[in-house]
């Protein structure tokens, strides 16, 4: 693992919402913390509406966890395009994070129950 990025269980039950809508609820989100960045919460697939959120054909890299795709959150309020990342097939060192999905908190909310 790259020496500036920290994984490790979320304490807590973590819930994500947008436009009113709960798209997700976990106790088993991970925290992953990379240098002087804020925390960002990655939840388990299976712990998230995935239905409300379409695939978008963007992608990055970061050279220390691989590629991520990035989703469109779809809601009848409105899409949020690019609203949320996962990195499907992370590099070997952030294999914890490997199934498993994270929001920009700009646009969705992301708080501890």
């Amino acid at each position: 693992m790259a020496e500036h990025i920290t994984i490790r269980n979320a304490a807590g039950t973590w819930v994500v919402r947008a436009g009113g809508a709960i798209l997700g609820e976990s106790d088993r989100a991970l925290e992953l913390t990379e240098g002087s960045y804020p925390p960002v919460i990655y939840f388990p697939r299976e712990d998230v509406g995935m239905a409300f959120l379409e695939k978008s054909d963007s992608s990055t890299r970061c050279p220390h966890k691989g590629v991520a795709s990035y989703y469109t959150v779809c809601l009848p309020a409105g899409d949020m395009p690019d609203a949320a990342w996962s990195y499907e097939a992370p590099i070997a060192s952030m294999a914890a994070i490997a199934g498993h999905i994270a929001f920009y908190t700009d646009r969705i909310t992301v708080e501890r129950l």
